[in-house]
């Protein structure tokens, strides 16, 4: 398999760390892990046939560079088009219908117009879906059962309406405290950091004896020390909390769990930006939530698992449980992809964040050319895609204009 060459970070506030093209060294075909059941709404036990090499003090061995670019690549979106109902697994013909899509992107890539501004087409795609059991899958959220986020309280409700960000359509921008922590080049936060997003989806696994660190290309690092089971809920004091929270693990088996909690608790609509958190959720652009101003309360807790399924495949799972936000917890599964030769320099984000400036006097503009008549009160701002999935997953079956709508997703506009 190949890595595809990657561009400028881009956010609609335009976050500019510079990405270079990736090494294009061939990998084995990722392992069969998972195979879909006759059950296609089912989901089986994680594998655990796979027995990972050890390091020299003798933990499971995980270090390397993992990355997961196929998932959006291959339009596999956080949560489930409505089209494909309660089904974890497409049908041989949606599969096909992925494959042939691959096939395409794979053949539109150019190295002459692959660099810093311009990414065309991909690269191996094609051979991981015709190869890895997770092409199959039809959203990374497994639970709820119908793929979607669950509703929000009223509460998170509330607060996420009434948060600011730079992906809400004709929000008026005047100080810092209208941009979101992604927008500042702060964070993306937790697990949002975790997600893929159309750019920088990989993280770099290090290991030392009694710890394992987890190096996000995108704005993080986690440095989590690894415990006896026993211990594993034993966090900082309730008033301490960080980014990325604290995390402490151990080993169940031959997976890797990773419990964490006092995750940096806040809101998008306070103006002390020393309260603010991050959404706990990816924005729109791969079938997240929209607006990035869902809330996390100081009750914020996660269960990772990461689990090796072969040589070159982590299966990784994460439990997400909020219940001041959420009115139930939610389940996502991924599959990240061994690539040693993966490149992700330093993700310098804060050097070319111009935008946020520009946003502000666009904005003011804008509202002092209403104010003269010379624009209408409702004159759009070009914002609103950003409350509508980007992406578009090409197997997905169609929903009849006579059917019942879905279920609104956590998140939605009315």
């Amino acid at each position: 398999m190949k890595s595809k060459s990657r561009r400028w970070n881009r956010s609609p506030v335009a976050h500019c760390g510079l990405v270079l093209a990736a090494s294009l060294a061939c990998l084995p075909v990722a392992a069969e892990a998972q195979k879909a059941p006759a059950d296609l709404t089912t989901l089986p036990p994680t594998p655990a046939d796979y027995t990972p090499k050890k390091t020299s003090w003798g933990d499971w061995d995980f270090s390397g560079t993992w990355p997961y670019d196929y998932l959006p690549q291959a339009h596999i979106l956080f949560q489930r088009p409505p089209g494909y109902g309660d089904r974890i697994w497409l049908t041989p013909e949606e599969h096909a219908k992925r494959v042939e899509n691959a096939t395409k992107t794979d053949a539109s890539y150019s190295a002459e117009n692959a660099g810093l501004e311009i990414q065309v087409g991909t690269q191996g795609l094609a051979e991981w879906v015709k190869s890895s059991d997770f092409s199959w899958r039809t959203s990374l959220l497994v639970s709820p059962k119908n793929g979607q986020l669950p509703p929000l309280t009223p509460r998170g409700e509330e607060l996420f309406k009434a948060g600011r960000s730079g992906w809400i359509p004709n929000q008026p921008f005047d100080w810092m405290d209208d941009f979101d922590t992604w927008d500042r080049c702060i964070t993306r936060g937790f697990p949002a950091s975790v997600f893929p997003n159309r750019y920088n989806n990989s993280l770099r696994i290090f290991q030392s004896p009694g710890y394992i660190t987890i190096v996000l290309e995108m704005l993080g690092r986690r440095v989590i020390p690894i415990v006896p089971k026993a211990q594993v809920d034993q966090h900082w004091p309730a008033d301490m909390e960080a980014w990325m929270g604290n995390s402490r693990a151990y080993w169940d088996g031959k997976t890797l769990v990773i419990d964490t909690a006092n995750i940096r608790s806040g809101d998008s609509v306070t103006h002390d930006l020393s309260k603010r958190a991050a959404a706990p959720v990816i924005v729109t652009m791969v079938g997240g939530a929209p607006r990035n101003t869902i809330p996390t309360s100081a009750k914020a807790h996660t269960v990772e698992k990461l689990t090796m399924t072969g040589p070159n495949s982590i299966l990784y799972q994460i439990t997400y449980d909020d219940p001041e936000t959420f009115t139930a917890p939610w389940t996502v599964q991924m599959e990240l992809t061994r690539d040693d030769s993966y490149f992700a320099p330093e993700y310098a984000c804060h050097e070319g964040d111009v935008q946020v400036r520009n946003y502000i006097t666009s904005s003011r503009a804008k509202r002092a050319a209403i104010a003269r008549g010379e624009l209408p009160p409702n004159h759009p701002d070009g914002s609103e895609r950003f409350l509508m999935p980007f992406d578009v997953d090409p197997a997905a079956p169609k929903v009849a204009a006579t059917a019942a709508p879905p279920a609104k997703p956590a998140g939605a506009s009315d």
